[in-house]
């Protein structure tokens, strides 16, 4: 340990953090973890979200020694240091063999998971008193697109997470460098079967929209602005599986103009987020 402005040593040539699908066993626990996860927070600006939100306890701090100069480090100090969370300066070398993403900016965290909430405290308005605004995700199993969506979704002001308990990435490192901190906002509900908890939310008021490419309705023309709503997402690849379209209120496309056939799942899951922003801001 030292200081983040000392001479640290240089990083092991040729060596790079592994990501969490790369070590034997890691993609399955990603998959099929019992809980959310977010033990481990990795990323300049995860970090100081983590450290600024301060939702959950910090057990630990890690910054790389001998990194240059930069604003965000030093709010990631000040943070800590205002949370009473001891920062170890260490070598890059065992940063690396800490982080289980390809690029931890030299920053690693860990902390308390992240708690569930029940699908129930979902439907209720927020503190602010916003109509809920919810996002199902029916079975993102790739933990960048799962990490960009949840982004998003909390930029466009989307009020909760629905994700089935297996066959679903969770809360990962790589989920979280990616969501950029937005995991430390977003509250997020765990279920056994996104059927099951699609006619919970119908039965508690909320309009349930399943994306699909081959629906006929344009989402554009659904009236979202003024209704608790809750738009489902489905895995990359097979979309919305069969009984999770049967149980949606509602299935609406994306009017696409071009040449290819579908969007990636993160930028649907943006498109539509946004779009409720839209109408909710009118």
């Amino acid at each position: 340990a030292g200081s983040r402005a000392g001479g640290g040593r240089a990083p092991v040539p040729g060596s790079r953090a592994r990501g969490a699908a790369d070590r034997p066993g890691a993609g399955r626990r990603g998959v099929e973890g019992h809980g959310l996860g977010g033990e481990q927070v990795e990323g300049r600006q995860a970090v100081r979200e983590l450290l600024s939100a301060n939702r959950r306890a910090v057990k630990s701090l890690m910054m790389a020694e001998g990194m240059d100069a930069a604003v965000i480090l030093d709010e990631i100090e000040a943070l800590a240091a205002k949370r009473r969370v001891r920062v170890e300066y260490v070598s890059r070398r065992r940063i690396d063999s800490t982080a289980r993403t390809d690029a931890s900016q030299g920053v690693v965290a860990l902390a308390r998971p992240i708690d569930e909430t029940p699908l129930e405290a979902l439907c209720e308005p927020s503190p602010r008193g916003r109509l809920p605004f919810l996002l199902v995700l029916d079975g993102i199993t790739d933990p960048h697109n799962l990490g960009a969506v949840l982004r998003s979704a909390e930029c466009a002001g989307v009020t909760g997470i629905v994700l089935p308990r297996h066959r679903s990435a969770h809360l990962s490192p790589t989920v979280a460098k990616v969501a950029a901190g937005a995991i430390e906002y977003l509250p997020m509900a765990l279920v056994a079967g996104v059927p099951a908890a699609l006619q919970r939310l119908s039965a508690l008021g909320v309009w349930t929209v399943g994306l699909v490419g081959e629906a006929r309705q344009s989402l554009y023309e659904l009236p979202l602005g003024d209704q608790p709503v809750a738009l489902v997402l489905g895995s990359e690849g097979a979309g919305l599986a069969a009984l999770t379209r049967k149980r949606c209120d509602a299935l609406a496309c994306i009017p696409q103009h071009g040449t290819l056939s579908s969007l990636n799942v993160a930028t649907a899951g943006a498109i539509a987020c946004f779009d409720v922003a839209r109408q909710r801001s009118g």
